[in-house]
């Protein structure tokens, strides 16, 4: 927005009002765009046309600012997971649907962005996960909570053992060194291992379930 002041008949604009929403939204973007280490205060300075002043009155650091930019982003993808969940029939349905939302994002998203996050600012990647309240696992615990009040997972389940492994495992279909995306697509790995570690969690009305929900796993969006 610019704040402009007048001289006899001319409009000459005088500020340019940045606020830290505005920074918080641009440098997230470039972030995930190009990658963290790229990105400097000088090229943010130059995408929102201000100056370093006004960056530096609201963070101290780009590393106060990546801190920000990452609570956002976890704050919005929790959002989304609680509408996904929100909207299912059962709790594998879900878990097809949160999948694709994975598949989407880690398409959307430069692999340079959480790697320069490790790299170059290590332990702030999971401050900032710690900070939204491990949703990530807590929604994954609701899931497998509601699958098995509803018959589809063992009632016998070690429910925290085996979320901690659901995210090991998406975690690993991740791993760009492991599986490069030249030689292994989503949907491979999803198949190869994902369904079947969640088989083995299935009553034979959760098997069911899951043949008939099995389709949405190949599907992103």
């Amino acid at each position: 927005m610019l704040l402009c002041g007048t001289i006899g008949t001319k409009i000459l604009p005088l500020v340019h009002m940045v606020t830290r929403e505005n920074i918080i939204d641009t440098a997230t973007k470039l972030y995930t765009t190009h990658g963290v280490k790229t990105i400097t205060i000088d090229r943010l300075v130059k995408e929102l046309h201000t100056s370093k002043r006004t960056i530096y009155n609201h963070f101290k650091d780009k590393t106060a600012l990546l801190k920000a930019c990452l609570s956002v982003y976890h704050a919005r993808v929790k959002k989304e997971n609680e509408e996904v969940i929100a909207n299912c029939d059962n709790a594998i349905e879900a878990m097809a649907y949160l999948h694709q939302k994975i598949v989407h994002r880690a398409g959307m998203v430069n692999p340079n962005f959480f790697n320069d996050i490790l790299h170059y600012h290590p332990g702030l990647l999971n401050e900032s996960y710690r900070e939204t309240g491990n949703f990530a696992h807590s929604q994954l615990v609701e899931l497998a909570e509601w699958a098995i009040k509803d018959g589809i997972f063992i009632k016998d389940m070690d429910i925290d053992v085996s979320v901690k492994t659901v995210l090991a495992l998406l975690k690993l279909l991740k791993d760009n060194d492991q599986f490069p995306q030249t030689e292994y697509t989503k949907e491979r790995l999803t198949y190869s291992v994902m369904l079947p570690y969640l088989r083995g969690l299935c009553t034979s009305k959760g098997f069911q379930v899951l043949e008939m929900q099995e389709e949405l796993f190949r599907l992103t969006i």
